[in-house]
């Protein structure tokens, strides 16, 4: 059993005062995961729950446990409820409110970090109800800056992140100077953006280029000099770019920006710096954690561009790194001494070698945790000038032990997620044709993967800053190899196709890969959600042909010899079976639907019915009745069903019939 598609929201509170809007929330929160609560006076319903006493009392309790609020009130009265519970977007949780007739559903508050935007398009897909987003970068169709790094793990650092936001809700140009971490963010940024993207802080900063490049140029003189001074906010030149109203740095670096700035400026940290600890046995977490701090400020590193600690396995059960660890919400990565004394590091100790097993510790294993998505056995070690800074010894008076440190710089940020791939059917091509589960999934994930074609039919439901790839239709096994590796990765992944995902769709093949690559069957994790496929929207449009025994036969030979498809055409035909051919011609493959009505023709009366359904329910729609022994004479293409009848299938004012046998097997 998969994971709800709700549960980056979860845990969420719904709340009705009236019957009819429990009504109207009772099957939503099944569908998300919420729990709904009503008063004493709406007791007997089916999976809710009750509260006593007021409801501003009742919220008061609940608020600090749940990230989501769901209220089908009025709205002034949920202002009214929340106003003394509020406390900073940075922390508020989500608060949506439906109107009674399920017609709306507004973001009220912290639409951007709390993530209420994006939870009321769900829930409106959901609803088939309005979505009502009033935030200025959704008018824009634009990312919320302080949204930018979410889905790659980043942390928001310090600034003005009220005035840069207002820069560009305002339309003016903020300038973007990006050192590390993912640019996935700006593939889909619309036209006449206002992020200014053309700079290259490597090659630009040379006054001041105090990053990535100053701590390589001076790596091997670490420890040994004084640290950086002064590091501060970065310019071309005396001043900022005239042109500019703002600025997003993107680094690791720590900066402190002056008060006395007009320029609005903001910091995201992808987390990118991995800390390689040794230390003696015993050694508290207050040592440890005055180490890295310590190093951090020497070498102005952001606290928040950690990704985590790397040690040796000897080390998994000192209590000192495990405290820190779980109070910082680090992950600690332990690998055995053979590994580490693999890697060739700038300062190796005999002394060490002697006692662990291994000449280094810190550097080597800071070194060998930067990997990203190698195998154990990878015979390409991780270089030591990855080393950012070299280890460092420290020892806290007062406190027991001594603690070593080496930080290295990692080419991908460690998201600190768990990764979901969602197989989704889109239908036929018609939105209205596609469950609220696959649009909801649509709408919530990170990136959204497909044919250009079918990213073309949904693109109403994506929303502005996701990740969205389209690709050739030849280009089935490089979707799924990108869709896992992002999935890997740690971000949720929708992989598109049309009709039902698993019925000559990419969900087989999504599975065959994560198969391959020794997948554990629950990391990342999967959800199937189906859609109407081709066989059943071709059907509906002429009537009901697949009442009886059917089976569906591609006639496509790129991935399936044809002598098999032959065998299959003869078993399906000699056994009565109404038959769907899928990919019946392509522009290089036209023999293969005559060898197919060659071989029916054989079993079947040349007036046996058949359908021809190209596009069903697009645009270019078009739906053909015809005769098998007239099977030739049609247009058919990629984009074609054809559904041959079996004995019994009639035709009659225009549509097609295949009786199940209630009035007589023959009627």
């Amino acid at each position: 059993m998969t994971d709800s598609l709700f549960s980056n929201f979860l845990p969420i509170a719904a709340i009705a005062t009236t019957p009819t809007a429990a009504k109207r929330l009772q099957p939503l929160c099944q569908s998300v995961g919420a729990s709904l609560w009503l008063p004493e006076s709406l007791t007997g319903m089916e999976g809710t729950q009750v509260y006593s006493g007021s409801l501003k009392e009742h919220l008061a309790t609940i608020w600090q446990n749940h990230r989501a609020f769901i209220f089908c009130l009025a709205t002034g009265a949920v202002v009214r409820l929340i106003t003394p519970l509020l406390e900073d977007k940075s922390c508020d949780p989500a608060i949506i409110v439906i109107d009674e007739a399920g017609k709306f559903v507004i973001s009220l508050c912290s639409g951007h970090q709390g993530g209420a935007d994006q939870l009321a398009k769900a829930i409106a897909l959901e609803l088939n109800a309005t979505a009502v987003l009033t935030g200025a970068s959704t008018s824009m169709v634009l990312p919320a800056v302080d949204m930018l790094g979410v889905p790659f793990g980043w942390s928001r650092g310090d600034g003005n992140w009220t005035g840069v936001a207002a820069a560009i809700s305002r339309g003016e140009n903020v300038e973007v100077i990006q050192e590390v971490g993912s640019t996935l963010w700006q593939d889909r940024l619309p036209e006449g953006h206002p992020f200014y993207l053309g700079l290259d802080a490597e090659e630009e900063r040379k006054e001041e280029n105090l990053s990535i490049k100053f701590f390589q140029k001076n790596k091997s003189m670490a420890g040994k000099m004084p640290a950086p001074q002064g590091l501060g906010e970065m310019s071309i030149g005396n001043d900022p770019l005239p042109i500019t109203k703002g600025r997003i740095w993107i680094s690791f670096t720590q900066r402190k920006f002056s008060p006395d700035s007009e320029l609005p400026k903001v910091q995201w940290h992808p987390k990118v710096l991995w800390i390689g600890i040794g230390c003696e046995r015993g050694t508290s977490r207050e040592v440890i954690e005055f180490a890295i701090d310590r190093v951090c400020r020497n070498y102005h590193l952001a606290s928040g561009a950690i990704a985590g600690i790397a040690t040796i396995d000897i080390k998994a059960d000192e209590i000192g790194l495990i405290e820190l660890c779980q109070g910082r919400n680090w992950p600690l990565k332990t690998f055995p001494a053979e590994i580490l004394g693999s890697i060739p590091v700038p300062n190796p100790s005999n002394i060490v070698a002697a006692e662990v097993g291994t000449p280094s510790v810190a550097e080597s294993a800071a070194i060998w945790a930067i990997r990203s998505g190698k195998s154990e056995d990878n015979l390409e070690l991780p270089s030591a000038n990855n080393l950012l800074v070299p280890k460092q010894i420290f020892r806290l008076e007062g406190q027991p032990g001594a603690v070593t440190v080496a930080i290295a710089l990692a080419e991908t940020e460690y998201t600190g997620r768990t990764g979901k791939l969602l197989l989704i059917g889109t239908g036929p091509g018609q939105l209205s044709q596609m469950t609220p589960a696959a649009q909801s999934a649509i709408a919530l994930a990170d990136v959204v993967i497909g044919y250009t074609l079918y990213i073309d039919l949904i693109s109403s439901l994506l929303r502005p800053g996701q990740i969205v790839e389209s690709s050739p239709i030849t280009q089935e096994r490089q979707r799924a190899e990108r869709a896992i590796s992002l999935a890997n990765w740690g971000l949720t992944v929708a992989v598109i196709s049309s009709g039902d995902c698993g019925i000559y769709g990419m969900a087989g093949l999504v599975l065959e890969e994560l198969r391959a690559q020794g997948w554990d069957g629950k990391t990342p994790g999967i959800q199937v959600l189906p859609g109407i496929t081709a066989l059943q929207a071709a059907a509906s449009r002429v009537g009901a042909p697949l009442m009886h025994d059917f089976c569906a036969i591609s006639l496509s030979d790129l991935l399936t010899p044809w002598e098999v498809i032959e065998k299959r055409l003869n078993a399906a035909a000699i056994a009565d079976f109404v038959v769907a051919l899928y990919n019946p011609r392509s522009q290089t493959r036209i023999q293969q639907l005559a060898q197919a009505q060659a071989i029916f023709l054989q079993h079947r009366n040349p007036n046996t019915p058949v359908a021809i359904a190209r596009s069903v329910y697009r645009e270019d729609e078009q739906i053909i009745l015809t005769t098998l022994d007239k099977l030739l004479d049609l247009p058919v293409d990629m984009l074609t069903v054809i559904i041959i009848g079996n004995q019994s299938t009639r035709s009659h004012a225009e549509w097609m019939i295949t009786p199940r046998g209630y009035l007589g097997f023959n009627q």
